[in-house]
């Protein structure tokens, strides 16, 4: 196998259970992933998310982190709009303190929620655009602000014996190029946007700047049985919404795309909803591997991200178990 894999968690709430519940299963499933010799372990940011318990995931890192002993540990990602870029370089510093060599940082442009949940994290907003933040960041987290900044001396503590690993989340080829010129790794989020031709030229904009290969986000779900995976996975599509003042935004469904609208004060002539579909890849262990192998030998890949799109805590944990138990047996057989 030529390829590492990792994991993707939004704290998915199942049916009949509590935000609580959801928090500790995506705690059993990092504890497992690391005993199962995955590479990372990454927590989604979403807001306002009834079905995602997953709005702060520099917190859960911190548990993790504790209750594990190998794996990495991060964010997919910290959706850097909302916050100050020192702030974040504090708290990801202070997580790599504790545990060297094993965070990560993934940044992330999107809101991760509705306008609502977006101005209650932004009451203090400033006009700084996104790479102006990621910059700032940058200096935080590596050096010193510089000279001419309204914040030059100010120094992120603590400083930790290695510094976070820099990860830039994207759905495009100018989020590639950010990421390769400002020196960042970059994984493309196939889990949302699986566009053949988007993702090809994404991931080798990010090759041909930076020298080196992208990780690939997927949805990825393994079953016993093929039609087992079939019937729990389906076809799965989401929406990305256009507006007219040029904004787009991936929401999972038609209805959140008319309460995005509502809530941002638009009408239904303000936006127009784009069918699309995610990278997605399902069945018998043995078709996980192959399908993994061919997208890996496809797009010169190394490393997988794996969000799985179940909610339900057991059929998740038993996916990545087979998945991982293909590493040790030959895909014709797996």
């Amino acid at each position: 196998m030529s390829y590492s894999l990792s994991i993707l968690d939004k704290s998915p709430v199942a049916e009949g259970a509590t935000t609580a519940e959801a928090l500790r299963h995506t705690i059993a499933m990092a504890k497992r992933a690391d005993e199962l010799g995955y590479h990372r372990f990454w927590l989604a940011e979403h807001h306002g998310a009834k079905l995602l318990a997953s709005s702060a995931p520099e917190i859960v890192a911190a548990h993790i982190l504790a209750h594990t002993s190998r794996i990495r540990v991060g964010s997919g990602g910290v959706m850097l709009q909302h916050y100050s870029p020192y702030k974040v370089a504090e708290v990801f510093k202070t997580l790599a303190a504790l545990a060297p060599g094993r965070v990560d940082l993934g940044v992330g442009k999107a809101p991760g929620g509705l306008p609502y949940s977006t101005r209650a994290l932004q009451q203090r907003p400033d006009d700084a655009d996104f790479e102006a933040r990621l910059i700032e960041l940058e200096a935080c987290l590596y050096g010193a602000l510089p000279e001419d900044h309204a914040f030059a001396g100010l120094l992120a503590t603590p400083v930790p014996p290695e510094p976070p690993q820099r990860i830039l989340l994207g759905g495009g080829p100018a989020s590639a190029e950010l990421a390769a010129r400002r020196g960042w790794l970059f994984a493309y989020a196939g889990h949302f946007n699986g566009d053949p031709e988007t993702l090809a030229r994404s991931l080798e904009a990010y090759r041909r700047i930076a020298g080196r290969q992208a990780l690939l986000a997927i949805q990825a779900f393994a079953a016993e049985t093929q039609e087992k995976a079939e019937c729990r996975v389906g076809a799965p599509s989401l929406y990305k919404v256009h507006f007219a003042d040029g904004r787009s935004v991936n929401l999972p469904s038609l209805e959140l795309a008319a309460e995005f609208a509502r809530q941002a004060g638009l009408s239904e002539q303000d936006y127009r909803a784009e069918e699309i579909h995610p990278l997605v890849v399902f069945g018998a262990p043995g078709r996980v591997r192959r399908e993994l192998e061919a997208l890996a030998d496809r797009y010169g890949v190394n490393e997988f991200i794996l969000d799985t799109p179940i909610a339900d805590f057991h059929e998740r944990l038993v996916s990545i178990e087979l998945i991982a138990g293909t590493f040790s047996s030959s895909p014709e057989t797996a």
